[in-house]
C-alpha cells in the first residue's frame, strides 16, 4: 500500500519517483487529475506538469517529468483512458469481423455497450460501412481538439438564414424549430437555440453580428449570469433558521401549535391575504392585510392574529423566503414563536398551506382584487373551511379537532 510521506519538505524532482509512479497508475486507471493529486498529496499544478509537461525555454513542451528516468518523453500528452485507444479499436474490428454482437464486444473490453454502439456509428467507413480501426482512430483524433469551428461559422447559408430570422424578431427557439421543420432532409441547416445564443453572446465566436442582440426580446447585449444555489446571498439582515432545524415534533404533526404560513396575491400584485394553517388539526386562520403586504404590515397582522390563540398553540411558524418576512425576528420576540424558513423552490415543505391556498382560490379567484374583502369576510371564509370534514382527519372537521384540544388543555 502506497503511503504519503509525512515530511513534505521539498526534496527535488528526482526524489519524488514513488509519488510520480503512483500518480501515473491512478491516471492510467481513469482517475481524474485533481482527484489523483489529492490522493497522492501533491499540488494540482505538479500533477498537471507530470501529466501534460511544461513549456521549456525553447518554447517546446516536454513531458520528461512525467516519464520515468531514462525514457524518451512522449511526443504529445497521453489521452485519458476514458477514450477508446487504438488497441481497443483493433479488438472491436476483429470481433466485429467475426460476427460478435455489440454487448459481447463491450463485455470483452470492459466498456459500456452504448460506447461500442456509438463508436461503430460514428467512425465506420461512410461508404461501405466497414469498421477500420486505424481510420476510426484518425477520425476520433480529428474531432477531439478544441476549440472547434461553430456550425454557424462553418455554414454560410445557415448563418444567413438565422440572421435574417433574427432581423424579423424571431426568437432563437422559433428559428431552431422552424429550420428543422422546413428542411427535415438537410441536417446542415439544423441548429439548436443554445448554439444561436452562444454565437451572439460568447466573446470571440464572431459567428453572428453583435448588433443582432438588439433583436432579441430581452435586448441584452450580454448574457445574464445565473447564480449557483450555493452562492445565494442572505435574504434578510437577521439570520434565518432553516426548516432542517425545526423540531421533530413539528415534522410528524404529533403536537399542535406548529403553523405553516404564506400569502395569496391579488390582481397586479397590489393586494394580498395572509394564510395560516395549523399542521396537526389543519385549522385555518386568515390575516387581513389592508392595502399593503410589506414586512411591517405582515408582521403586525401575524402578531394580531396569533394573539388570539392560547400559548400552547403558539409553538412555531414555517414560511417561505418571501421578502414579507424580513421582520421575522420581531414577530418571534412578540409572540414567542420561532420562524423556520423553507428551502428555495420547495413548496412541498409547506404542503398543508399549499393545499389550503388552493382551496381558498374558490373564494378568492386569481386575478381578483383582494383588498375589497373585510376582516369579517375573511373570518367567515375561514370558519366555513374549518367546518369542512377532512379525509386526513378521519372525516372530523378542523374546528372539532381544535375544540377538542382546547377542552383537553382546560
Amino acid at each position: 500500500m502506497f503511503e504519503i510521506r509525512k515530511d513534505r519538505v521539498p526534496q527535488g524532482r528526482k526524489k519524488l519517483l514513488a509519488e510520480r509512479q503512483h500518480y501515473r497508475d491512478l491516471v492510467a486507471h481513469g482517475v481524474g487529475t485533481i482527484e489523483a493529486c489529492r490522493i497522492v498529496g501533491i499540488n494540482r499544478r505538479t500533477g498537471h506538469r507530470w501529466r501534460f509537461g511544461r513549456a521549456s525555454t525553447a518554447g517546446r513542451t516536454t513531458s520528461a517529468s512525467f516519464a520515468p528516468p531514462g525514457c524518451r518523453p512522449p511526443a504529445r500528452p497521453e489521452v485519458s483512458s476514458r477514450f477508446l485507444s487504438v488497441d481497443e479499436r483493433i479488438v472491436i474490428a476483429d470481433l466485429r469481423r467475426a460476427g460478435t454482437g455489440v454487448r459481447a464486444i463491450a463485455a470483452e473490453l470492459g466498456r459500456s455497450p452504448s460506447t461500442i454502439s456509438r463508436e461503430l456509428a460514428r467512425n465506420s467507413h461512410p461508404g461501405s460501412g466497414d469498421y477500420r480501426p486505424h481510420a476510426a482512430q484518425a477520425r476520433a483524433e480529428s474531432r477531439r481538439p478544441r476549440p472547434k469551428t461553430g456550425k454557424l461559422a462553418a455554414c454560410p447559408e445557415l448563418r444567413e438564414r438565422v440572421q435574417g430570422m433574427l432581423v424579423e424578431r424571431c426568437s432563437p427557439e422559433q428559428i431552431a424549430h422552424r429550420l428543422r421543420r422546413d428542411h427535415p432532409d438537410r441536417p446542415e441547416l439544423h441548429v439548436t437555440h443554445e448554439t444561436i445564443y452562444q454565437a451572439l453572446y460568447v466573446q470571440g465566436r464572431g459567428e453572428l453580428r453583435r448588433e443582432l442582440t438588439r433583436a432579441l426580446r430581452t435586448g441584452r447585449a450580454v448574457r445574464a449570469p445565473r447564480r449557483q444555489s450555493d452562492q445565494r446571498q442572505a435574504r434578510f439582515t437577521t439570520p434565518m433558521v432553516m426548516i432542517s432545524e425545526r423540531p421533530a415534533e413539528a415534522c410528524d404533526r404529533a403536537y399542535p401549535g406548529h403553523w405553516e404560513g404564506d400569502l395569496i396575491i391579488g390582481l397586479g400584485n397590489a393586494s394580498a391575504i395572509g394564510t395560516l394553517v395549523e399542521r396537526a388539526t389543519r385549522y385555518v386562520m386568515l390575516v387581513h392585510l389592508p392595502g399593503r403586504r410589506d414586512a411591517q404590515t405582515v408582521r403586525d397582522g401575524l402578531i394580531a392574529t396569533m394573539a388570539t390563540l392560547p400559548a400552547h398553540l403558539r409553538r412555531s411558524l414555517t414560511w417561505d423566503q418571501g421578502v414579507e418576512m424580513a421582520r421575522h425576528h420581531e414577530f418571534s420576540m412578540a409572540t414567542g414563536m420561532p420562524v423556520y424558513f423553507c428551502d428555495p423552490h420547495s413548496p412541498w415543505q409547506r404542503g398543508s398551506n399549499e393545499n389550503t391556498n388552493g382551496l381558498l382560490r374558490q373564494y378568492f379567484p386569481k386575478g381578483s382584487d383582494l383588498s375589497v374583502h373585510t376582516p369579517e369576510d375573511l373570518t367567515a371564509v375561514a370558519a366555513q373551511l374549518n367546518r369542512r370534514p377532512r379525509k386526513t382527519l378521519g372525516w372530523d372537521t378542523p374546528a372539532e379537532r381544535l375544540a377538542k384540544l382546547l377542552t383537553d388543555a382546560s
